[in-house]
């Protein structure tokens, strides 16, 4: 593939950018444990990590993120950068997650180059994704759709938009917001190609494994 060909890197990234997306999250891992709970999610199924901690020192973040990074490719998981395209350059992530206040599209993909993945959330939008799409993102974020104790003040998304969008683009779309593995079926029956989870995946210490796993196989076929 030539990374070159944003064509091609895009069509790659559609047929690769499916299943269970792990989002971190500093008050669920702290310290020591982001390593190892991290491992845990990708040993259950994880397909994407995104690194989020805002509050982080500088040196922190990128010390987090080199490890993490290293740890995903370990196991070929993709590796992104939530709203920093220094770190995402500085750590060698595989791409970023651009929010709607967090950073151009446009000046990103000029830093980053074509090969690294970046997403965009887009709410519940259809104006918003076509906007995105055109501007050369790789995936949109959808959400969102269930209560969220990570963002609670977030605007709720629909089932009814996310078919709506489905139909409108052929970008991947991450579902987010709340999402557990007893609801999220149906974002994935409604057209999502991935399940962005914190809370429902990093919860519980004891169970990450296997949350994880209980995410990703809601992927396979009912009576697969």
């Amino acid at each position: 593939m030539d990374l070159n060909d944003t064509n091609s890197v895009q069509a790659a990234y559609s047929a690769a950018l499916r299943g269970l997306y792990a989002v971190t999250d500093p008050r669920l891992l702290p310290g020591e444990t982001l390593l190892s709970g991290v491992a845990l999610a990708i040993a259950g199924g994880a397909r994407v990590v995104q690194y989020r901690n805002k509050d982080a020192t500088k040196q922190r973040q990128l010390d987090e993120a080199i490890a993490l990074r290293i740890l995903c490719h370990e196991h070929n998981v993709f590796f992104l950068i939530n709203d920093n395209v220094q770190l995402c350059l500085d750590s060698r992530a595989d791409g970023v997650h651009l929010g709607q206040r967090d950073g151009n599209l446009t000046n990103a993909r000029a830093r980053l180059g074509e090969g690294a993945i970046i997403g965009v959330t887009c709410h519940d939008s259809p104006e918003l994704v076509a906007a995105a799409e055109k501007a050369g993102a790789d995936y949109v974020a959808l959400g969102r759709f269930f209560p969220s104790r990570t963002k609670p003040e977030a605007p709720a998304a629909s089932l009814a938009a996310l078919k709506q969008i489905r139909r409108q683009t052929a970008l991947p779309i991450v579902a987010i917001g709340g999402i557990t593995a007893n609801n999220g079926r149906q974002l994935i029956e409604a057209g999502a190609d991935m399940l962005a989870v914190i809370h429902g995946l990093f919860g519980k210490q004891n169970s990450i494994r296997q949350q994880a796993a209980l995410l990703q196989a809601l992927f396979k076929p009912e009576n697969g």
